[in-house]
């Protein structure tokens, strides 16, 4: 089952952008805009993380999170304040992860699924058509086999994955896989992904995006 998200934020752009990248990778979200309608979501519902602006009517996003503490729901705090007692507070409150706006979506994205991974909440095994991936086993099997794939193949692989639906550049690649120190040329990327289209046919899933770079269609 997807996971369902709780987003609570009071600016209806930036809420409606967050649900439509979330919704592209298939979780499940519900919007609430002040901190009552979060508390009695939260009270009426079962969520698996919660997004939550700090500035928001009614019950502020820090009021909240000592409410809901117990209930032990990972918190990912998004606010536009990027003074440091902000962020050291929200974190004392207990929650998980802090991001100032303006934010990326893919990096937002990439912080759930850590929370969630940190949470046992993500998922022990993904399946594609006939690929099944374990990402802590960082083992990869085509019809039952295993296949052979270096490291940086592999973690291409659980990029895509983590990213599935989204149009990636390759300059967003290298830096998720090779790292902000790499300067070696983009076409590492094409031959990576070439390579692994080819070991686990996924030939019809990896979409080259023209003059962006690639998308798993999942």
């Amino acid at each position: 089952m997807d996971k369902k998200i709780l987003i609570v934020e009071d600016d209806p752009n930036i809420s409606n952008i967050i649900k439509m990248n979330l919704t592209l990778v298939h979780y499940q979200t519900v919007q609430v805009y002040d901190g009552l309608a979060a508390l009695e979501g939260i009270e009426r519902e079962k969520f698996d993380l919660i997004i939550l602006d700090v500035m928001i009517p009614k019950l502020d996003g820090f009021s909240l999170m000592e409410q809901i503490r117990p209930k032990n729901i990972p918190v990912i705090f998004l606010t536009a304040k990027s003074a440091v007692f902000d962020k050291v507070n929200g974190l004392k409150l207990g929650a998980d992860d802090y991001m100032v706006k303006p934010f990326d979506g893919i990096e937002l994205l990439a912080r759930i699924e850590t929370v969630l991974r940190r949470y046992g909440k993500d998922e022990s095994e993904i399946s594609i058509d006939d690929v099944r991936v374990f990402p802590d086993k960082r083992l990869t099997t085509l019809k039952g086999e295993p296949v052979e794939l270096t490291p940086k193949e592999f973690d291409l692989l659980v990029v895509l994955i983590v990213n599935k639906n989204i149009a990636l550049s390759r300059e967003q690649f290298l830096d998720k896989v090779w790292g902000i120190d790499y300067y070696g040329d983009t076409r590492t990327v094409d031959v990576h992904i070439k390579s692994l289209r080819k070991k686990l046919r996924l030939q019809d899933r990896i979409k080259t995006i023209f003059k962006i770079g690639y998308r798993l269609e999942v």
